[in-house]
């Protein structure tokens, strides 16, 4: 098939494919000279806050669900309270001052979460000082630990010698006061190793100190990068296991492999090595960073399916090129990126998609940001679970029940309880299907929320009179595994409307019908604007469903309790408006 063909075929696919439920979607937030955030190292705390919230808004919007934020672009910080001085890229000159009480990398995880986003803190491991024009202060390593450096005559480029033990273990400790001090989802490095305009003899001595039984100076710096992964993935496993941690490796990993595939190599130019990591399980993710088209060279058709085979049980998201679509860079079209994400999904061979970068995106380059929100990413995703680091299922959420205000279907349920593993719930999913359809938890298309912490009730207000619908709530725990669904519960929208007039004093009426099984209607009268409850009891006390909880306006209203997934008994329903209060019994009776 030649390249028009498949790519003809593939805009044909991006039609017809199903999205997955399970996608990690994420984007690379550059720090290093201001590229994504802060939009300028001068902005105020006020001003990036500003500009970081506007980031994550237009990602969510677009259904991105995770953000690696670069958190050490040359052995500074984006963060407080760090081993090494503040970056300039945040506060204008290397360790110049932060308010103590502006937090930026928090400040990310706390907003990211907001939303339901995954937060990476992404490390560069080795690089120190980027230009003649960097800022670097006197606590700088290169300042205090100029032996540790490697530098290339008169480029200014400097960083740490990955040979040195001590450099492995003080980047280690860097990347582990993170880990320790922050609830960050995970830890990523990106293509940073031995630097890419290449190694002379800067490394002789080191080599010479700390070879041990290498004979071959490249083996010896592909071993110096493969321990570094080893130790920064077993620290991480120890402290908190469920931080996930990735590489994205310059997408090439020996020139020649896959067949028709040639160009510079991770193996040869950068020693780096992520078959090793993948054959030894000291990654949960590879991200190579594949920048090339489909087609070509360097063609992304055989590059992406060739990693698949490597991974060894772990997760490939690829790294994806959309700064190309710019004109200055390679002039793509926006569709490249669209048929490289379906290339993605044949056979679910890559569970997510990485862009490059943050600015790509959200500038909506030739409108690819629309394309994807209303194609490819039309539908939220949830994250894909990782069994390695917990295959323990969340217990599932019990006594679904529902009400009806108007034209919103309310609903509430209960916790299921801890599992096995001692984790509980830490968000849900609400699932509709419109009759006659019945709610089915493999379908994307009837998620109508993910909350972004856990929460025992949920209001549809998106539902329409005269229409009837299957609810059904699942849990998920830390790592993503989702419990089994609640009991269907089915419920008829039929529009109840505030009555007309105003009553002259408060009351609540007998629910009709009663005894009911399963749907009943309760009434009330207030003859003055509140703060309104109507709470439903079983018999011992404790609270089953919240009907009402809000102003309410003068007059009648009616609200609809529905207790399919209860056991049969005597409920009480108490309301509360003002100096207003009183409760009633009912019988749900099957």
């Amino acid at each position: 098939m030649n390249r028009s063909s498949l790519i003809l075929l593939l805009i044909v696919c991006s039609v017809l494919t199903a999205q997955p439920k399970r996608e990690f979607r994420a984007a690379w937030v550059a720090t290093v000279s201001n590229i994504d955030w802060p939009l300028s190292k001068n902005h105020s705390a006020t001003q990036q806050k500003a500009d970081a919230i506007a980031i994550l808004d237009k990602h969510k919007q677009n259904n991105i669900n995770a953000i690696l934020l670069q958190v050490r672009p040359s052995c500074d910080a984006i963060y407080q309270g760090g081993l090494e001085p503040l970056s300039e890229y945040l506060v204008g000159t290397q360790g110049g001052n932060l308010s103590s009480y502006y937090d930026p990398l928090q400040f990310w995880i706390d907003e990211a979460h907001k939303r339901g986003m995954e937060l990476h803190a992404w490390f560069n491991p080795y690089r120190a000082v980027v230009s003649s024009g960097s800022s670097v202060h006197a606590t700088h390593i290169s300042k205090t630990k100029p032996e540790w450096i490697i530098t290339y005559g008169a480029s200014p480029y400097k960083l740490l010698d990955p040979g040195i033990p001590a450099v492995q273990n003080y980047s280690l400790s860097v990347i582990m006061d993170v880990v320790r001090r922050y609830n960050i989802d995970g830890v990523h490095f990106d293509d940073y190793f031995y630097p890419y305009g290449g190694m002379g003899n800067q490394d002789s001595a080191t080599f010479a100190n700390y070879k041990g039984a290498f004979t071959s100076l490249g083996d010896w710096r592909r071993n110096n990068v493969n321990k570094f992964i080893a130790m920064v993935h077993d620290s991480i496993k120890a402290t908190k296991y469920w931080v996930k941690f990735g590489v994205s490796p310059f997408g090439i990993w020996k020139s020649g492999t896959p067949a028709g595939v040639s160009g510079l190599d991770a193996y040869s130019a950068i020693y780096c090595d992520a078959v090793n990591w993948l054959q030894n399980k000291k990654v949960d993710y590879i991200t190579p960073q594949m920048y090339w088209v489909i087609g070509g060279g360097q063609d992304y058709s055989k590059l992406m399916p060739w990693w698949v085979t490597q991974l060894n049980g772990r997760h490939l998201y690829s790294g994806n090129a959309v700064y190309r679509l710019s004109a200055t860079e390679s002039n793509w079209p926006a569709s490249e990126i669209q048929n490289q994400i379906e290339l993605n999904r044949v056979n679910n061979r890559a569970l997510g998609f990485v862009a490059f970068s943050s600015k790509s995106l959200t500038n909506n380059l030739k409108g690819v940001g629309d394309s994807l929100r209303n194609n490819q990413f039309k539908y939220r995703a949830l994250h894909p679970p990782m069994p390695w680091l917990d295959n323990v299922l969340p217990l599932a959420p019990v006594n679904l029940a529902a009400s009806i205000a108007g034209n919103a279907v309310q609903l509430q349920w209960q916790k299921g309880g801890t599992a096995s593993d001692g984790d509980t719930s830490h968000y849900v999913a609400v699932y509709r299907a419109t009759s006659p359809d019945t709610v089915n938890i493999n379908n994307v298309k009837q998620i109508i929320a993910i909350t972004t912490r856990d929460t025992l009730r949920y209001t549809d207000n998106s539902a329409v009179a005269g229409a009837s619908y299957s609810y059904a709530v699942t849990s998920f725990d830390k790592l993503h595994n989702e419990s089994p669904a609640t009991a269907k519960l089915s419920v008829s929208v039929v529009g109840i409307e505030q009555e007309t007039g105003t009553p002259q004093r408060f009351a609540l009426q007998q629910n009709f019908p009663n005894p009911f099984n399963p749907v009943t209607t309760i009434t009330f009268q207030l003859p003055t604007a509140g703060y309104t409850t109507v709470t439903i009891y079983d018999i011992v006390g404790r609270e089953v469903a919240v009907l009402a909880d809000g102003m309410k306006e003068a007059g009648s209203h009616s609200v609809q309790f529905n207790g399919a997934n209860l056991a049969s008994g005597v409920y009480l329903y108490r309301i509360v408006s003002g100096p207003f209060v009183q409760t009633r019994k009912m019988v749900l009776q099957k």
